[in-house]
């Protein structure tokens, strides 16, 4: 709890003091974002839009939440439904460049408390290197109140080539005012750590970039898990990194998977995303239960040459 408290000390202080995103950085290079990085949120019809940067990559992560630019604190400028979001990255000039460019986006909600990580802010969209397109059931989404303060925050891979005045975009679909929406919330599992206050207690082979990688090496990761909740799950993003070929999730009492799902790819191995079919949408949906067993397990295989120290993730962030 006191770790926790001072991640969310940390991150309503940021918006105010970037030097702070120095404290306990992962190993990665002690850069603070440059100053010319900004965040900036417009609603645009029915969509939130975020815009990031510009920003000259490469940059370092800083900070708990492993951010290239300070972290941006805003409220909600109304009470609005979230039904889907999508992201894209790409030059000022209108370049648009690969997902790889793109470690992770994050939106938390810091006045609803997670599902999956007691204790702490719900994490309630977000994407990665994947650039996969969300759009919920219809007739399901997530509800915002007016005022909500929400928190945005922004990394981008810091191995890529020297790329000047790089932006990237989150866009979050809103429900039309007045539409009648059945309300979804977010449950984060992975095989990886998800839950900020657990972070001292992943493996020696796990950092924010995810679990170490061999190359040449077909690699299965599996970690238990037990949801804290009774829910139906209505829809599944998935999560991975280059490399990534499945992520599943298992009822080990039922002896059933639950969810499966392989990316597309290029043919050395880096993601591209997933395509529809492999991301679970329902609005029937399938449930999950506080009683039985559970195991995430991720699969990767990087080519023998493979030069970069690359770490694998397989997550999931499920709407029930």
């Amino acid at each position: 709890m006191v770790r926790l408290t001072l991640i969310l000390s940390v991150l309503l202080l940021f918006v105010a003091s970037p030097v702070l995103a120095e404290v306990n950085s992962h190993g990665h290079a002690p850069t603070l974002p440059e100053s010319k990085g900004t965040t900036t949120v417009t609603v645009q019809d029915d969509a939130l839009v975020l815009t990031f940067g510009p920003i000259d990559l490469p940059a370092g992560h800083s900070g708990d939440l492993a951010s290239s630019l300070p972290i941006h604190s805003f409220k909600a400028p109304k009470d609005m439904i979230v039904t889907g979001f999508r992201s894209r990255i790409f030059t000022k000039d209108g370049q648009e460049l690969p997902g790889q460019y793109l470690h992770h986006i994050l939106l938390q909600n810091l006045e609803e408390k997670s599902l999956s990580c007691p204790g702490e802010p719900t994490y309630f969209a977000g994407a990665g290197i994947e650039i996969t397109d969300a759009k919920f059931p219809p007739g399901y989404g997530v509800p915002i109140k007016k005022d909500s303060t929400l928190v945005a925050i922004v990394a981008f891979y810091h191995k890529v080539p020297p790329t000047k005045d790089v932006l990237a975009t989150f866009t979050m679909d809103l429900a039309p005012k007045g539409a009648s929406v059945k309300p979804i919330k977010a449950y984060t599992v992975g095989v990886n750590v998800v839950c900020y206050s657990q972070f001292s207690k992943r493996p020696s082979n796990e950092s924010d970039e995810g679990r170490e990688l061999k190359p040449g090496v077909v690699q299965v990761d599996s970690r238990p898990l037990k949801f804290t909740v009774d829910a139906c799950v209505k829809y599944a993003y998935p999560h991975g990194h280059d490399g990534l070929l499945m992520i599943a999730l298992d009822n080990k009492t039922t002896n059933q998977t639950l969810l499966r799902s392989v990316p597309d790819v290029e043919n050395g191995g880096n993601l591209r995303g997933f395509r529809a079919q492999q991301v679970y949408s329902s609005t029937k949906g399938f449930p999950v239960n506080t009683k039985d067993e559970y195991e995430m397990t991720m699969v990767y295989h990087l080519k023998r040459q493979e030069t970069l120290d690359l770490h694998g993730m397989g997550n999931y962030l499920l709407y029930v």
